[in-house]
C-alpha cells in the first residue's frame, strides 16, 4: 500500500511538472520536433556535402526511381509519370539536347514554359548534363523578357508552343546573338526555331554518364529564379545546388511523408512551386499532383479526386477558397497539411472553421534571400517563431526604419539601432558562409544594393530583406509590410520603376510615380500611379490602357491613375509615397482627377464613387 501510495505521488508530481511545462511552454514539444527535424537535416546535409561529387537532387530523384519505379511522381490532367518513366523521359530530353543544342556541362538554358510535366522532365534531363535552368516568368514581354534572357547568361531558350507568339516579337534580336530557339512542339515553320518535342521522342532513353556532371559542386549555380526589385526589370536570383536543397527541405520540416500527395497550382517559375512544392517532394519520394493554374472552383474536387493530402498556396489562394460558394461537402477532403505565405489571420480563421482541422504552415522567405522562418507551432497570423538554434546558426535583427528616407536609422556612431520587441522593425541576416547571400546574376549594383554594412559593429555585413516584422512577446513573428519600390498584388512582387518604364513611354505622360494601394478584402496592395502630363496634352484614357496591356503583366498594371500638377520629392529627388499611399483611391479622399482600369470598356474610365463603392463591396472584382 504505501508502495501505491508512492507511485500515486511521483505520478501526481510528474503531471504537474508537465502542467507547468505546458503552461510555462506551450509549445515545448513543437519545438523539440522542429529541433529534431532540423538536426536531422543538418547531419544529412553534412553526408551530402562529403560525397564525392556531390550528392544533388537528381542523385535523389535517380536513387527514387531505382527503389520505387512504379511510384506516381507526377499527375496531370489525368496522365501519370511514374519515377521510371520520368526518368526515362529525362534522358531523352538530355541526349535530344546533348545533340541538337551542344550543350555541355555548365550552360545555361532559359526555360519559357507554362505548368505542365515537361517543365520538371526538361529540368531534370538539364541537371543530368550539368546545366543550370533559368526560370522565365511566362508573364515577361518584350524589353523585360530580353533583359531576364541575357542576365543569366543562356545561349539556349525552350520554348512553350503557347508562347511562340511572344518569343517571336524577340527573335531577331534572339538571332543577333546566336542563340538556339527550340519550341517544344513536334514541327516549327519559323526560321530561327528548331521544333523540339519530335527530336525528343526519337532520342534514347538509356541513362546517361554521371561523368557528364562530375564538376558540380554544392556551390554549383542550379537555377536562375527571378524576382522583382528597384531597378524596374526583374533580377535573376542565383539557387544554388546548396540552396535547391535548403528549399527541398520544407516539405521534410513540415512532416511531409513519401505516402503524401501534393497539390501543386503554383506557377513553376516561383520558388513556392518549383522548390518547395517539386523537388521537396523528389527528397520526400513522394507524388506531385500539377495543375497549369489555380481554380478556386476546381480546387476542392481536384483534391478529392487525386486523395490530395498536402497542398500549397500563397494568401490569396486561402481567401479565394473562402469566397467559393459553400458546400454540404466542404469537409470531405483527406488534406492534413498546408504549406504556403502570405495568410491574413482573418482569412487564416476562415479557412480553418470552414474546411476543418487542416494544419496550416506560413513561411516567411524571399527567393534571393539568406534567411527564412516557419512557423511550425500553427499559430494564426505568425510567419514564424523566434528559436534559439535557427538564430544561432542565422543571425538576425529587427532594425528601425525610417519610411521617409528609406533607410535604417543610425546612431552617434553610424551604427543601427535594434527596436524593441514588439516594434516593427526591418528584418536583417547576418551573412556568413551559412547563410550566404550570392546575389544577383549580372547584376553587381543591385547585389550590393541588398548588403548593409556597418550594422551593429565596424566592418560587419547583414542582408537587407527589405521588409518590415515584428516580434511579440511571446516570440511568435510577423510580417508586417515591405519597403522601397516594390509590392505584391496577386502573388507577385511587382517592382513600381519597372511600370513607371511603361506610363512614361504613354504620348501624354510626362512622368509616373507608381506605389501600392490596400484594398478592402485583399492580401496585398494593388498598383496605382501618380502621374504629370506633358505641356499642353491631356490625358489619353484609351492610349494608356493599351500601352500598359501590352507591355505589362496583369498584376503589375496600375488599376488607378491619378493626374497631378507636379510630382512631391525629397531633398534628394527621390518621389515621395507616403502620403499618396495614404489617400489612397477614393474619389472623396483624392482632390485630383482619377481613373480606373476598366477591363470590359478597354480604357481608363472616370473614377466614381459608385465605382468605389462597388470595389468595397466586391462586385467589382480586381
Amino acid at each position: 500500500m504505501h508502495t501505491l501510495h508512492m507511485c500515486s505521488a511521483a505520478l501526481a508530481v510528474i503531471l504537474l511538472l508537465l502542467g507547468l511545462l505546458k503552461y510555462r511552454f506551450p509549445y515545448f514539444a513543437k519545438d523539440v520536433l522542429y529541433i529534431f527535424r532540423v538536426i536531422r537535416i543538418r547531419v544529412r546535409m553534412g553526408e551530402f556535402l562529403k560525397k564525392k561529387p556531390f550528392y544533388t537532387i537528381l542523385d535523389c530523384f535517380l536513387e527514387a526511381a531505382q527503389k520505387h519505379p512504379n511510384k506516381t511522381f507526377i499527375v496531370f490532367e489525368g496522365k501519370t509519370f511514374s519515377y521510371s518513366e520520368a526518368d526515362k523521359q529525362s534522358n531523352k530530353v538530355a541526349r535530344s539536347l546533348l545533340e541538337h543544342a551542344r550543350l555541355k556541362e555548365g550552360d545555361t538554358v532559359a526555360l519559357f514554359l507554362g505548368n505542365e510535366p515537361s517543365y520538371l522532365l526538361i529540368w531534370l534531363g538539364l541537371s543530368k548534363i550539368g546545366c543550370a535552368a533559368a526560370l522565365l516568368n511566362y508573364n515577361v514581354r518584350s524589353k523585360s523578357f530580353l533583359h531576364c534572357f541575357s542576365c543569366c547568361a543562356a545561349n539556349v531558350l525552350i520554348v512553350a508552343a503557347e508562347l511562340k507568339d511572344a518569343v517571336e516579337e524577340v527573335l531577331p534580336t534572339l538571332r543577333e546573338e546566336n542563340v538556339s530557339v527550340f519550341l517544344l512542339a513536334d514541327e516549327c515553320d519559323t526560321e530561327g526555331m528548331e521544333s523540339l518535342a519530335d527530336k525528343i521522342d526519337q532520342a534514347s532513353d538509356e541513362p546517361l554518364s554521371p561523368a557528364l556532371r562530375s564538376n558540380v559542386t554544392v556551390g554549383s549555380p542550379a537555377l536562375y529564379i527571378y524576382t522583382s526589385g528597384t531597378t524596374g526589370l526583374p533580377k535573376a536570383a542565383v539557387i544554388s545546388q546548396q540552396r535547391l536543397w535548403a528549399a527541398s527541405f520544407v516539405q521534410a520540416i513540415a512532416g511531409v511523408t513519401a505516402d503524401d500527395v501534393v497539390y501543386n497550382t503554383l506557377p513553376l517559375y516561383h520558388i513556392a512551386g518549383f522548390l518547395i512544392g517539386c523537388t521537396g517532394a523528389i527528397e520526400r519520394g513522394g507524388t506531385v499532383v500539377l495543375q497549369r493554374k489555380f481554380s478556386a472552383s476546381q480546387f476542392w474536387d481536384d483534391v478529392r479526386k487525386y486523395d490530395v493530402t498536402v497542398i500549397q498556396y500563397i494568401g490569396e489562394i486561402m481567401r479565394y477558397l473562402c469566397n467559393t460558394p459553400k458546400r454540404d461537402n466542404d469537409r470531405d477532403h483527406r488534406v492534413r497539411l498546408a504549406i504556403g505565405n502570405g495568410a491574413r489571420a482573418d482569412v487564416w480563421k476562415e479557412f480553418l472553421n470552414r474546411f476543418g482541422g487542416i494544419r496550416v504552415m506560413e513561411l516567411y522567405a524571399s527567393t534571393e534571400g539568406n534567411i527564412n522562418f516557419i512557423n511550425y507551432t500553427g499559430k494564426i497570423g505568425a510567419v514564424g517563431c523566434v528559436n534559439f538554434l535557427h538564430r544561432k546558426a542565422f543571425p538576425y535583427a529587427l532594425l528601425k526604419y525610417d519610411m521617409l528616407r528609406e533607410e535604417p536609422v543610425r546612431d552617434h556612431r553610424g551604427l543601427c539601432v535594434e527596436v524593441a520587441k514588439g516594434e516593427t522593425g526591418l528584418l536583417v541576416s547576418r551573412i556568413t558562409t551559412t547563410a550566404a547571400f550570392l546575389g544577383y546574376a549580372g547584376n553587381l549594383q543591385q547585389t550590393e544594393k541588398k548588403k548593409l554594412r556597418d550594422v551593429f559593429q565596424k566592418g560587419d555585413l547583414y542582408f537587407n530583406s527589405g521588409d518590415l516584422l515584428r516580434f511579440d512577446h511571446l516570440g511568435f513573428i510577423y510580417f508586417q509590410d515591405r519597403v522601397g519600390d516594390t509590392f505584391r498584388w496577386k502573388g507577385e512582387n511587382v517592382a513600381t520603376t519597372e511600370v513607371s518604364d511603361v506610363l512614361v513611354t504613354a504620348d501624354c505622360i510626362q512622368e509616373a510615380n507608381v506605389y501600392g494601394v490596400s484594398v478592402p478584402g485583399h492580401e496585398g496592395r494593388i498598383g496605382m500611379a501618380a502621374v504629370t502630363l506633358k505641356e499642353g496634352a491631356e490625358f489619353d484614357p484609351n492610349s494608356v490602357f493599351s500601352q500598359v496591356v501590352s507591355y505589362l503583366p496583369a498584376y503589375a498594371r496600375p488599376r488607378f491613375i491619378r493626374i497631378q500638377d507636379s510630382l512631391d520629392v525629397t531633398g534628394t529627388f527621390k518621389q515621395m509615397k507616403v502620403k499618396l499611399v495614404e489617400e489612397g483611391f477614393c474619389p472623396s479622399a483624392v482632390p485630383d482627377p482619377l481613373y480606373f482600369l476598366d477591363d470590359k470598356e478597354k480604357s481608363y474610365v472616370p473614377m466614381t464613387q459608385e465605382i468605389f463603392h462597388s470595389i468595397e463591396s466586391g462586385s467589382i472584382k480586381l
